[in-house]
């Protein structure tokens, strides 16, 4: 298998093995006009499998969504066929829009443009509460 290097753009590395096209969905990558290359599956050595996506074009790349999605990810940025920053994330504090909450009494159930506010309450499980009625919203 063959495919291209990147000379500036980004990849998105590490990313736990199936969750390649939920990233790629969340950052709208189908409505770029440049090369993006999905890899399913690829060696790791630390988990077996991981997934891996190349963007040869610089973006703006919401770092909160991705960590909130697979906070093992790395970000590397490309530039000039080198690789000039390595991001690490971590679970974001706050999430805005990312998920819904699920309580039909909660006022965004009610009010339709009300923004959909998670906080992080529980780092080590991976749980975050709705900011208006503090419903928990377990990550997968």
């Amino acid at each position: 298998m063959n495919i291209d290097s990147i000379k500036n753009g980004y990849v998105i590395d590490h990313i736990k093995a199936g969750r390649a096209m939920q990233i790629y969905n969340l950052l709208n990558l189908n409505n770029l006009d440049c090369q993006v290359a999905i890899i399913t599956n690829a060696k790791s050595k630390k988990s077996g499998k991981k997934d891996i996506i190349k963007i040869d074009r610089n973006i703006p790349i919401n770092i909160d969504a991705l960590g909130f999605i697979d906070h093992s990810v790395t970000v590397n940025v490309v530039k000039d066929d080198k690789i000039i920053e390595k991001k690490k994330l971590k679970l974001p504090e706050k999430i805005v829009n990312l998920a819904k909450c699920n309580n039909p009494r909660c006022i965004t159930s009610i009010e339709k443009n009300l923004d959909q506010i998670f906080l992080l309450t529980d780092k080590e499980n991976e749980v975050y509460r709705c900011m208006y009625c503090e419903m928990s919203l377990k990550k997968k």
